[in-house]
């Protein structure tokens, strides 16, 4: 299996910025998808953006596209979240997850590696 550890994460004003990192390890390269989730208090999980590892194509949710870039490290084993012009419902824990089976969408079906998540608060 893969392990999944995230970092990164803390508090921000409104329009700053901060990014993920997510240090995986075990057998990463049978995990072809790698993406970022998030939830919320009270909110069910939800997609925030993947990355390919073949070709490195992203995709990600429409909430955050223009704002957030995925990024994949190949040599770090090393997953990204950069998230600018941060507002406060981008508030939550982010999860990083991986899953072996393509494409490689913000929709957690078939994602079954997991980590514990890193908190990002973003308030005035």
């Amino acid at each position: 299996q893969v392990q999944l550890v995230e970092s990164g994460g803390g508090s921000v004003q409104p329009g700053g910025s901060l990014r993920l990192s997510c240090a995986a390890s075990g057998y990463t390269s049978t995990r072809i998808c790698m993406g970022w989730f998030r939830q919320a208090p009270g909110k069910e999980r939800e997609g925030v953006a993947a990355v390919y590892r073949g070709e490195l194509t992203t995709n990600y949710a429409d909430s955050v596209k223009g704002r957030f870039t995925i990024s994949l490290d190949k040599a770090k084993n090393t997953l990204y979240l950069q998230m600018n012009s941060l507002k406060p419902e981008d508030s939550a824990m982010y999860y990083c997850a991986a899953k072996a089976i393509w494409p490689c969408t913000v929709q957690p079906f078939q994602y079954t590696d997991w980590g514990q998540g890193t908190q990002v608060t973003v308030s005035a």
